[in-house]
């Protein structure tokens, strides 16, 4: 059985990565920073195992790993998830908001992969990266995410090609919006419904809807796979051609 590291597993696209690789043959070490909402996971399937941190720092992101090869055994497939969302243009981005996007939607990514690498390559398995499709395009009102993300497509692109040799695939996964508490969170900051903050993002979207998690989670599971052998330093949009 194939062995997965999940982060951000505690709600949205990462539960649902979680749960994904956990039907699909995988046992997966699902890492999270909400205790009950991580370790709640572990009640969904007994491939599931949890550990409960900040991953913002190199040494939490070694004891992650060395947790993993603990006791789960090795590890094939690594999924960088964890994000977060300010919104705020460049004047009114504060030194905590870009220091806190960068160590958890860059940073974390670049020292779980450094960590991660030597023992994902005796596998030959795979890294995907969760960023967004504002690493593609510029996005308003978000300085700190679009820069945070645009790092993990090109950190993406740079791995890929630097490990191409070793057998180890590296791609991005790219989406848009999608119906997790990040978007809603997103609307309560500026003051709208759930409701209204959903419509608003269907209506952004060329097919009229947005991504589901389970529709994130599968496009994993597929670059995971053998499928995609031939797949690697892609940076792969999923938000029914929004960047298009």
């Amino acid at each position: 059985m194939k062995i997965a590291l999940v982060t951000g597993a505690s709600s949205g696209i990462g539960t649902a990565i979680t749960q994904m690789l956990a039907n699909n043959g995988y046992r997966v070490l699902a890492a999270g920073r909400h205790p009950e909402r991580t370790e709640a996971l572990k009640s969904y399937s007994s491939n599931i195992s949890t550990w409960v941190g900040d991953i913002t720092s190199a040494n939490a992101c070694t004891e992650l790993v060395a947790y993993c090869l603990e006791t789960m055994g090795g590890l094939d497939l690594l999924v960088n998830n964890a994000g977060i969302y300010f919104e705020a243009a460049i004047e009114n981005t504060s030194d905590e908001i870009w220091s806190s996007t960068i160590a958890i939607n860059l940073s974390s990514v670049f020292f779980l992969s450094r960590e991660s690498l030597p023992h994902i390559r005796q596998r030959k398995g795979a890294i995907v990266n969760i960023a967004s499709d504002w690493g593609l395009k510029g996005g308003q009102r978000a300085v700190a995410y679009c820069a945070s993300k645009g790092g993990v497509v090109m950190m993406t692109k740079a791995m890929a090609r630097d490990h191409a040799h070793e057998g180890i695939r590296i791609n991005a996964i790219c989406p848009g919006d999608v119906e997790t508490p990040m978007l809603y969170n997103d609307g309560a900051v500026r003051g709208i419904s759930a409701e209204k903050a959903l419509k608003e993002a269907q209506k952004m979207s060329p097919t009229g809807r947005i991504t589901s998690p389970d529709e994130v989670a599968s496009l994993v599971l597929f670059l995971a796979s053998d499928a995609a052998a031939q797949i690697n330093g892609a940076a792969i949009p999923i938000d029914g051609g929004n960047t298009a």
